[in-house]
């Protein structure tokens, strides 16, 4: 078992974990409406986008992603924001159970801080939604967030060729999967 596996083992079996869950440099705590602004700085940066979807323009369509966000059924969505000196600086959860969803603004990218919160939400996320496994889909033009998952244990399933269509041009995903702590 790899070391962030190891450490999702013990913190499931730990009992109830905290809304707000700390790290040595972060801390993560449940989306809510106000963090649009702040996440704004992510949607509208067409070059963070160029993996996720497509670029906002104006701050209402970031205002509009959290209030669907918010607006999903809890046990299909969860979604925490990801602060650093008490500044939401992205976001990370499961956006379409199993599927999980991160990304952080591009001036914290290569600091190890997604690894970092990812460490200390998964545990959270297989014990509230009672998940079976964890799944992710990466463009493999983005090798970085490749990873990042592999580090925390996931292992490649698959690969499918222009699964999705961002600012159009066609992507492609590699797919991956971590299973439940036993």
């Amino acid at each position: 078992m790899k070391p962030a596996a190891a450490a999702f083992s013990a913190a499931a079996g730990s009992g109830a974990v905290p809304d707000h869950l700390a790290t040595a440099r972060l801390t993560l705590r449940p989306l809510r409406q106000a963090d649009a602004p702040d996440l704004h700085r992510f949607f509208s940066d067409p070059i963070a986008m160029r993996h996720f979807g497509a670029v906002h323009h104006d701050l209402a369509e970031s205002e509009d992603w959290v209030r669907r966000t918010l607006a999903a059924p809890p046990e299909r969505t969860r979604e925490y924001a990801i602060l650093r000196a008490g500044r939401v600086i992205g976001k990370a959860g499961i956006w379409a159970a199993p599927e999980l969803g991160y990304f952080l603004q591009r001036c914290h990218w290569g600091q190890g801080l997604m690894h970092e919160a990812l460490t200390a939400l998964l545990p959270r996320l297989f014990a509230d939604l009672s998940l079976p496994r964890i799944t992710a889909d990466v463009d493999p033009r983005n090798p970085a967030s490749a990873r990042v998952l592999e580090r925390l244990g996931f292992h490649e399933t698959g690969r499918a060729r222009n699964t999705i269509q961002i600012a159009g041009e066609w992507t492609d995903s590699v797919y991956y999967a971590l299973e439940a702590p036993v």
